[in-house]
């Protein structure tokens, strides 16, 4: 495995090297405080630890699965696997089932067009038994090559169960800058694929499918098109019980209007989905007031409308709408409600774990959503 792909793997995996030489040089300025500066260090490379919990199996913040230390913000593990490190790859024998393996698509410190994959692919393969790999994650400023490379070579990955298309680092890019391509290939060629999660959504593409392996979708993402979540809803899904979408905003490509929705909300295509999220997004309230009465929603367990701008008016749709008393987990956090409005939610929703955290300060008319740029 060549040194190049050794050098950016670990700098991606364990976070920007920039940053870590920012932390030291500061740290460096102030000699004179030397023990003070080690304690800050020690505080700060166990900041934030990740949340236990899967977001393929809960609905958790968006910085929920990131790990806060002096290099960053870095995803440690995906799909309850460890993320192979350069020490692992180049290590001898490594189980293939023990690791979600990285593969880049594109290099996120520099313009590329993502040439190469194949080639990484080759590399890892040469390495680790691709037969017994079952999760791999796709890292690189341009991931739109990937499903194509892996769609092809589905043959010698036969028991690939997860996937992550765009495992990258907010440090490293900006998840509005993250190029996708169509990602219906893998979903045709893996047909016992059990998890897609796709971050990002610019070139981003989705036809509807068949698919009666699929438990867990997930879209991350600061604009989500319309024609993905029409293709989503038009899909048949047998198996899906996850289903997770940022919608975003339309600065960044989020077009998705409530009839874009009908399809998911209708659950036709989705006999066994039982947590399903609409978040991020700057239409919360109507997306609140079409979920109110959507057939799906009677078979949830849990229902996600978090990091949008959904003010009380969307809680009022809510609480006018079908009961939710059956839920296990109604997650609203990042909202615009007033005190009032979530003190009545709560009340209606006695039995139902509510989560109403990271209330946010309304400022006249203008709203936000948690995830964008």
């Amino acid at each position: 495995m060549t040194d190049d792909f050794l050098t950016r793997l670990s700098a991606v995996i364990k976070g920007s090297e920039a940053i870590m030489r920012q932390v030291s040089h500061t740290h460096d300025d102030h000699d004179d405080h030397d023990d003070h500066d080690e304690e800050d260090l020690a505080a700060l490379d166990a900041e934030t630890p990740a949340d236990p919990r899967d977001p393929g199996e809960a609905f958790i913040p968006a910085s929920g699965a990131y790990h806060w230390d002096m290099a960053g913000a870095h995803r440690e593990t995906y799909a309850g696997l460890p993320v192979a490190g350069p020490d692992v790859i180049v290590g001898s024998s490594p189980d293939p089932r023990k690791f979600a393996w990285p593969l880049y698509d594109g290099d996120p410190q520099r313009e590329n067009d993502g040439a190469g994959f194949a080639d990484g692919l080759e590399e890892l393969l040469g390495r680790v038994d691709g037969s017994r790999i079952q999760a791999i994650v796709v890292i690189g400023s341009s991931v739109s090559n990937a499903p194509g490379v892996l769609a092809a070579n589905a043959h010698r990955l036969p028991r690939l169960r997860s996937l992550f298309l765009g495992f990258v680092e907010p440090e490293l890019w900006e998840i509005s800058w993250i190029q996708q391509g169509d990602v219906t290939p893998v979903l045709e060629a893996f047909p016992r694929l059990e998890r897609l999660d796709v971050r990002g959504s610019e070139g981003l593409r989705l036809r509807p499918v068949r698919h009666a392996s699929l438990k867990i979708l997930r879209f991350e993402s600061g604009g989500l098109p319309g024609h993905v979540v029409r293709a989503v809803g038009e899909s048949e899904l047998p198996g899906l019980e996850h289903l997770e979408m940022w919608l975003g905003v339309s600065q960044y490509g989020g077009d998705a209007t409530v009839g874009d929705l009908h399809g998911i909300l209708s659950g036709s295509g989705l006999p066994a989905l039982r947590r399903l999220g609409l978040r991020d997004s700057e239409i919360q309230d109507e997306v609140a007031a079409t979920v109110a009465s959507a057939p799906v929603v009677a078979r949830l367990e849990a229902l996600s409308l978090s990091m949008g701008a959904l003010t009380d008016t969307g809680a009022e749709s809510l609480l006018s709408g079908q009961p939710l008393t059956h839920l296990r987990h109604l997650d609203l956090h990042h909202h615009f409600l007033t005190d009032d409005m979530a003190a009545r939610v709560r009340l209606a929703l006695p039995g139902v774990e509510v989560d109403l955290s990271e209330p946010q300060p309304s400022l006249d008319e203008w709203r936000y959503v948690a995830v964008s740029e």
